[in-house]
């Protein structure tokens, strides 16, 4: 039978204020059950006896390794391809023949990050999207950069490996062109997608190493954990990381409403960069 942990007032404060801190993200007490059992499996794994003792070892100088643990373990990863498809065909049909007609499409080159790209299915979204449109982007530059805070996850996503019922919302052209069935129900995202994208871990409250800039950013329900003060500092980001006139998605239950005057709303959670 496995221990139970409890966790008390003053530790959970101090995950609370370290999470935020290190991450951006806002837990309130009702998530304290949820941060009791994420964490409490850390404790296992490490064999330590109580909270208390946890909490030592990440306000500790060798802590440094287990804070990238404990926000692993708090953030969550809820995603699935073609997810809120109307961006995709937005960005196929609106975005794409926008860019080949403009200057921008003069330099063939195209940049999309995809921020908060969880365990891939986004980033391997829209790298099928340009390849099934690639007509298009007939010899463009084309990489996608894909980010996530948490490490575990940008290694799985790297892999391109699902199972094979994972990808049940693909298209059935786009399965038969772009993924390989291996054995026991797993399945590959080919080279060909494969190839447009790189992954690397980031923490977006910290320094970007990327100089920019993006023709389209994909930033889908991640700032929902986030309070306003830090919405409206990374929004701002994102404007100066995009183009003039750059695309930013965000999530369905999102909104820029009172967090910045940077973009135009020109879809449903579509914007442009306008400042």
């Amino acid at each position: 039978m496995q221990q139970e942990y409890a966790i008390d007032d003053g530790d959970f404060r101090k995950i609370v204020q370290l999470v935020m801190n290190t991450a951006g993200i806002v837990l309130s007490d009702r998530k304290r059950p949820f941060v009791q059992s994420r964490l409490g499996r850390r404790l296992r794994a490490l064999g330590m006896t109580d909270f208390r003792q946890y909490c030592r070892l990440l306000e500790a100088p060798a802590g440094e390794e287990e804070r990238s643990h404990l926000i692993n373990a708090i953030t969550t990863n809820h995603t699935s391809f073609f997810r809120e498809p109307h961006h995709f065909a937005y960005l196929a049909n609106t975005i794409l023949p926008k860019l080949a007609s403009s200057e921008a499409g003069q330099s063939r080159r195209l940049r999309i990050w995809s921020a908060g790209c969880s365990t891939g299915e986004e980033p391997y979204t829209i790298a099928m999207t340009l390849r099934e449109h690639a007509s298009a982007l007939r010899d463009w530059d084309v990489k996608i950069l894909a980010t996530d805070l948490d490490t575990n996850v940008v290694s799985h996503a790297a892999e391109g490996i699902y199972d094979t019922d994972r990808l049940e919302s693909v298209p059935s052209s786009y399965r038969n062109r772009f993924v390989t069935e291996l054995d026991e129900g797993r399945s590959r995202i080919n080279d060909e997608v494969r190839s447009l994208i790189s992954f690397a871990p980031l923490n977006l409250l910290q320094k970007w190493p990327m100089r920019g800039p993006f023709d389209v950013i994909f930033c889908r329900n991640v700032v929902i954990y986030f309070d306003k003060p830090t919405q409206r500092k990374l929004f701002d980001r994102y404007a100066e990381m995009l183009r003039p006139t750059g695309s930013l998605f965000i999530g369905h239950s999102e909104s820029l409403l009172n967090v910045t005057d940077r973009f135009d709303l020109v879809g449903r959670t579509i914007y442009r960069r306008v400042k």
